[in-house]
């Protein structure tokens, strides 16, 4: 009878640590709910090796819708109707990954949210349950909008530039408000490897890309699989 108190106070340190653990990423989500990301760790690290940080926040009704449905059309087509994890995606990454070749990945722009804003960068399977854990929490809390207007903000355009507006003034010069379905096309078509890709003056591979996304970016407004996001006019 006498012990039980006493073990009851030993563990008590350890009870606080394990709610503050399942709070402490519930507390963030509903935080950014409401509050843009001040920083990602994605752009510390880039920060301090030399790649400087342009990062300028804009709520979605400042961004072009063109930008919305090209990002719907080259990430994530099923972004409205599925619930964080696109399982038929991953089922073609996988099925295509065995047969070797290039890696493709079948995260979502949910996924990918979740990664850029609260992890950080890499594929260790650590970081894909947190990652997990994350969508969920931000599919819940957020909503889909929510989740698309952080998703544009926070990924990574070019060395150092994060978000569309950012984005947007390297490459064109102008808004995102005022991109066009071309533009919009472009910088979605960099999205794999934003260091790597020009969106100003494209090679090959992305003007192709870019291309398609365009395309596919009409059948996104078109059929209205960014309901979620923009009302069909």
């Amino acid at each position: 009878m006498f012990g039980v108190p006493k073990l009851g106070r030993r563990s008590r340190p350890f009870l606080i640590a394990f709610l503050v653990l399942c709070f402490l990423p519930i507390g963030g989500v509903l935080v950014h709910a409401l509050i843009p990301p001040p920083v990602t760790i994605l752009m510390v690290q880039q920060a301090l090796g030399g790649k400087g940080l342009d990062y300028r926040w804009r709520g979605l009704n400042d961004i072009s819708p063109n930008l919305v449905y090209s990002a719907i059309a080259a990430e994530d087509a099923r972004f409205c109707s599925h619930r964080g994890f696109d399982i038929e995606a991953i089922q073609k990454a996988l099925a295509h990954n065995e047969d070797g070749g290039r890696v493709r990945g079948g995260s979502t722009i949910s996924q990918q949210t979740a990664k850029n804003v609260f992890l950080w960068p890499g594929r260790d399977w650590i970081r894909k349950g947190l990652e997990a854990g994350y969508t969920v929490l931000i599919e819940t809390i957020w909503g889909k909008r929510r989740t698309l207007e952080v998703y544009l903000n926070v990924a990574e355009w070019a060395p150092g530039v994060y978000g569309a507006e950012a984005a947007s003034r390297h490459w064109f010069g102008r808004s995102a408000r005022d991109l066009t379905p071309q533009q919009a096309a472009r910088l979605a078509a960099i999205l794999p490897s934003p260091r790597r890709y020009d969106a100003t003056t494209p090679g090959p591979y992305v003007r192709r890309r870019a291309a398609r996304i365009q395309a596919s970016a009409r059948v996104v407004r078109n059929e209205g699989l960014a309901a979620c996001v923009i009302r069909p006019r």
